[in-house]
């Protein structure tokens, strides 16, 4: 239920808006990161945070130019749901700003937790979310000191390492996610909330101390504030120092990928020569570029073991939430599992064509290289491996197997088997990463068409 405060009179309400610190504030971190017409995606939950954000976001953007959209989620977990998301609609419809409600179901079964499915959820409708066929150029949301405080703690309590206990950035640019309030506190939230006569949303769970988020919030933060009145402000503070060390780690990571990772894999003869801690950054690096979640320290140990000390002719395959970590060749691969299904399709001339399991071919008209035009490339298939072709892309060399090409180009076992072959009517005319059909290749001078095979990796 929406939460009244009392007000002031109107006029002076109004004066305060404009000129009250918070709002000078955040205008002052806006001016600062958006560009000009930048697109952003509140995540409304109702509650206080959130809705003040939004009334303040709509304020700045009077002065600032910038797009702002809303979306609520629905958990569907209490019994006030309905109207809260009401609310939401209400509050957005006063201010003028478009919301989306989304509707997600939640496993209460989860091994994770209804905490961590809800926000995995929550997370997933935010970033899946277009408008007018545009992804936002940021999720923002609410999180303020308060959190940050509590977000280190928590870490702490799990031995989280120094990328853990960082806790959040006011700017995630490989996320898009932006968070405005980290630098204010909860009670500046309220004071201000109070004086303008906001209303808000008042979740029950919020109480429950079985969450551990509530627990800290509840019962441990003020035991510290009884001894260190400023504990969140203390707390905000060290995970900001924790974010510029680890800002320092990434760019060492970033130093070392530069020489050892390439298309997305590794070179584990290059990991081998670097001492443990330096591989563990590696690898914690790398796991965040394809957006994985932290592994522990011991299986990280554990993981690194097992890529080195594997046998050559080892079938390592290590799951890592929705991609699998590989090994071939003295390299490791960071790749989804999928099952290969036979595909049959007929390109008719579109500059792309996407694969049954999206991988993407796009075709590109180009002089001197490519399927020589002269022979009328038109309708080719497009097929999957059956076994057995026999293919020739040197004209000075005999044909062989496919498979033995295949092999003899170092090619991974996994990726040999969902590989698209190209023909022009009954012959084998492209093998991508392999070659043309030597007969078919376009001379320096003849115009051709060149394809190109783009694997989705996460």
């Amino acid at each position: 239920m929406a939460n009244s405060k009392k007000s002031l009179k109107n006029s002076k309400k109004a004066t305060n808006s404009v000129a009250h610190p918070l709002l000078l504030q955040l205008s002052h971190f806006l001016s600062s990161h958006l560009k000009p017409n930048t697109q952003l995606l509140l995540a409304l939950s109702g509650g206080l945070d959130s809705t003040l954000l939004l009334h303040l976001l709509a304020l700045a953007r009077q002065t600032i130019p910038f797009e702002l959209h809303a979306m609520h989620v629905h958990h569907g977990l209490s019994a006030n749901a309905d109207k809260w998301a009401e609310f939401c609609m209400q509050q957005c419809q006063t201010l003028n700003v478009p919301i989306q409600i989304a509707h997600v179901n939640v496993d209460k079964n989860s091994k994770l937790g209804i905490e961590a499915v809800a926000r995995q959820l929550r997370y997933q409708a935010l970033f899946n979310t277009q408008s007018n066929g545009t992804v936002p150029d940021f999720i923002v949301t609410a999180h303020h000191q308060d959190d940050q405080a509590e977000t280190l703690l928590l870490q702490l309590f799990r031995g989280a390492g120094v990328k853990g206990l960082s806790s959040m950035a006011a700017i995630d640019e490989p996320r898009r996610l932006m968070r405005p309030l980290l630098d204010v506190s909860r009670k500046t939230l309220q004071e201000y909330a109070e004086l303008h006569n906001i209303q808000w949303c008042d979740d029950e769970s919020n109480d429950n101390t079985q969450y551990e988020r509530n627990f800290v919030r509840h019962e441990v933060m003020p035991i510290l504030q009884l001894r260190y009145p400023a504990v969140q402000s203390v707390l905000a503070r060290t995970a900001s120092h924790l974010a510029e060390a680890n800002d320092l780690l990434d760019t060492l990571a970033k130093v070392d990928a530069e020489h050892l990772l390439h298309d997305n894999s590794l070179c584990l003869q290059g990991l081998s020569a670097l001492d443990v801690p330096r591989a563990k950054n590696l690898l914690r690096w790398w796991f965040s570029q394809n957006q994985l979640s932290m592994p522990t320290s011991e299986h990280l140990t554990e993981i690194i073991q097992q890529l080195l000390n594997a046998k050559p002719d080892a079938n390592l395959n290590i799951q890592l939430q929705h991609l699998s970590l590989k090994r071939y060749q003295q390299r490791a691969y960071l790749c989804r599992d999928q099952v290969s299904k036979p595909f049959d399709m007929v390109w008719n001339g579109e500059p792309s064509l996407m694969l049954p399991n999206g991988d993407q071919l796009q075709f590109q008209q180009v002089t001197g290289s490519g399927l020589a035009l002269k022979h009328g490339m038109t309708k080719l298939r497009i097929t999957n491996r059956d076994g057995g072709e026999r293919f020739k892309p040197d004209v000075l060399r005999p044909t062989r197997t496919l498979k033995h090409l295949l092999q003899e180009a170092n090619i991974p076992p996994w990726q040999r088997e969902h590989m698209p072959l190209i023909y022009w009517h009954d012959t084998l005319a492209l093998v991508p990463v392999i070659g043309i059909a030597h007969e078919l290749q376009a001379a320096e001078h003849e115009q051709g068409l060149e394809v190109t095979w783009h694997e989705l990796t996460v």
